[in-house]
């Protein structure tokens, strides 16, 4: 599954939408089951980072300034610069602020490893990233949308994201890592935990393809009319990411994962925010998938386009032996 994990993806998509399709009844109860897969997908995540490489990477201060910057100056200014075309439809333009001003923490690792980015970096990373998009998402509401509609979004379901999401997940894949390091039966255990990381992501996926099929109704146009700026965004980020990599002279692995982070969102996470606004903007929730959907997509073109846009040995970088030099 790990070797073929894009087409893992894909294929629990489209079943997703099959079944949402032709059972939309299935669609609110599935609703419920969002946050739970996805603590058990992010603690999975979590226990790949050993608290003490954690620590020691939160010393590799050009990585983790160059991953702040992209994801919390560069990609707010591009949102920016996006706002103003936005479709005025308000539960269409929390969706999409929801979504793209949340760098994401999940399957960016996946995606960034197939095209040889730093792993290690981004999975020590991951918690800072949620912390910080936690704490700037209210802040750039306000900015955006005035202080009137950013009250839409409360703060209780930030809390409860942040608890259920990130604190308890953390903290239980920690507990699993030392005692791995103590038993027999903790290292069998967090082996086996490892290996579920490509199925919890496929029954995320397909979990809340499902869930949100049914609210389109008749709203496929105002969510169709997104594409074009999700797509947009995705090119746009490939070449500010490896601006920003330039900018830290960060190594190849490193820039390719810079690149992976500034592009990639945190629609699963951010999901069940916009499952708790109120009902009239119910839109705004399959607004959030519709990114996914067309992300995905995309991070099976950056595995082919970013290791050319960051290559091994840069032009002016490529070592003599190479070049026919002694």
């Amino acid at each position: 599954m790990e070797q073929h994990q894009v087409v893992v993806y894909l294929a629990a998509m489209v079943a997703g939408g099959l079944l949402g399709w032709l059972w939309p009844a299935a669609g609110p109860g599935l609703e419920h089951a969002i946050n739970p897969v996805l603590g058990a997908l992010l603690y999975v995540t979590f226990l790949q980072v050993p608290a003490a490489e954690l620590l020691r990477s939160l010393r590799d201060g050009r990585f983790l300034s160059a991953a702040l910057v992209v994801n919390f100056v560069v990609v707010p200014l591009v949102v920016a610069g996006m706002f103003v075309f936005l479709p005025a439809e308000q539960a269409v333009r929390i969706g999409m602020l929801l979504v793209l001003l949340t760098p994401c923490v999940d399957y960016v690792i996946v995606f960034s490893g197939l095209a040889g980015g730093s792993n290690r970096r981004l999975l020590a990373a991951t918690p800072l990233l949620l912390v910080a998009q936690m704490l700037l998402l209210p802040v750039f509401l306000y900015l955006f949308l005035g202080s009137e509609l950013a009250d839409i979004v409360e703060i209780g379901p930030f809390v409860e994201a942040f608890i259920v999401l990130i604190v308890i997940p953390l903290a239980l894949a920690w507990a699993t890592q030392a005692w791995a390091a103590r038993t027999t039966t903790g290292r069998t255990v967090s082996t086996a935990a490892n290996t579920t990381m490509v199925p919890l992501m496929a029954a995320t996926l397909l979990i809340v393809v499902v869930s949100q099929i049914p609210k389109l109704g008749g709203n496929l146009a105002d969510v169709a009319a997104v594409i074009p700026f999700y797509i947009a965004f995705l090119v746009i980020m490939a070449f500010a990411g490896w601006a920003v990599a330039r900018l830290f002279r960060l190594d190849v692995s490193a820039s390719r994962a810079v690149v992976f982070t500034g592009a990639t969102r945190n629609s699963l996470v951010v999901l069940p925010l916009a499952l708790a606004l109120p009902d009239r903007l119910a839109l705004a929730a399959a607004v959030v998938v519709a990114q996914t959907l067309v992300e995905v997509l995309g991070m099976v073109a950056y595995v082919r386009v970013v290791p050319r846009l960051v290559p091994a040995f840069p032009q002016n970088s490529v070592p003599r032996t190479l070049r026919g030099g002694r």
